[in-house]
């Protein structure tokens, strides 16, 4: 599974994997009790992996699986990398903030021009909010490369829970 792709802020994947989902739920639900390296909370077929708070920073990932069962020898895992919900939802509320100044100026700007009044306000204002909203993408890019090594933990460690069962 490749990590690389830069234009995805938070990487998605699936993985068939020929287990029963109970089992692979299992074994997370044991992993949780064996180990101290990551913190595994589980509601129904989720599961979400992190690093202990001490570890963390803020741009630390982590990583939520969903277990959906195909049948009774096969499941399929849905994978997300992503940052602390808290993050993602301020980004996510920066973003909407920036886009709705972005809409009100344009209106005020183009209300102003139809009155054949000076818009220079209105269009320097809509400019910072283009640049504000690049900023907004280059810091959540830059989050997520300086967090590599972590998403990398993460996949590790649910690569050796989904396949340690499976070694002969």
């Amino acid at each position: 599974m490749a990590l690389s792709n830069d234009i995805v802020l938070r990487p998605r994947f699936k993985i068939k994997i020929e287990r029963y989902n109970q089992a692979v739920l299992s074994d997370f639900k044991n992993a949780k009790t064996t180990q101290s390296e990551f913190i595994i909370t589980q509601v129904d077929d989720h599961v979400f992996i992190k690093f202990p708070r001490e570890k963390q920073t803020f741009w630390s990932p982590q990583l939520h699986l969903e277990v959906n069962k195909v049948d009774d020898n096969n499941s399929i895992v849905h994978g997300l990398f992503g940052p602390n919900p808290t993050v993602w939802t301020m980004f996510i509320f920066f973003h909407f903030l920036v886009g709705t100044a972005f809409v009100v100026l344009g209106v005020w700007g183009y209300s102003e021009w139809t009155l054949d009044k000076n818009v220079a306000l209105q269009v320097s204002l809509m400019v910072l909010m283009i640049v504000i909203w690049l900023a907004l993408y280059f810091a959540g890019s830059i989050g997520k490369a300086s967090s590599k090594q972590e998403m990398h933990a993460l996949n590790g460690f649910m690569n050796k829970i989904l396949y340690e069962k499976n070694l002969p």
